[in-house]
């Protein structure tokens, strides 16, 4: 199983960024997909999940802000990041998984840095 993830870097502060993770080595269709941030110094968190139907969830601090979307004949989820804060500074992950969590994967991570 691999996951690619693109899109990170650095932005200032209320600018955009997004991110993409390719997956491929699983029936992405059958997959859950979400992204995962770890800021510095503190412990991993989830940002954003989408189901296989679609359906999705967000944190408290990406409500409003992010939209998590998947291309299912891409193989491909994605994370649009809007209006960013200093504090969505982090390595963010892509992540995939079954449904009862027997199979999960995380890809490398990205970097993104917002600026003051």
């Amino acid at each position: 199983v691999q996951l690619q993830a693109s899109g990170g870097g650095l932005v200032q502060a209320g600018g955009s960024l997004r991110l993409s993770c390719e997956v491929s080595g699983i029936p992405f269709n059958s997959y859950k997909m979400a992204w995962y941030r770890q800021p510095p110094g503190k412990e991993r968190e989830m940002v954003a999940g989408i189901g296989s139907g679609g359906r999705t969830s967000y944190s408290d601090s990406a409500k409003g802000r992010f939209t998590i979307s998947r291309d299912n004949a891409e193989n491909t989820v994605h994370l649009q990041m809007n209006s960013l804060k200093p504090e969505d500074t982090a390595v963010y992950y892509c992540n995939t998984r079954l449904d009862d969590w027997s199979r999960s994967y995380f890809g490398p991570g990205t970097q993104v840095t917002v600026s003051s």
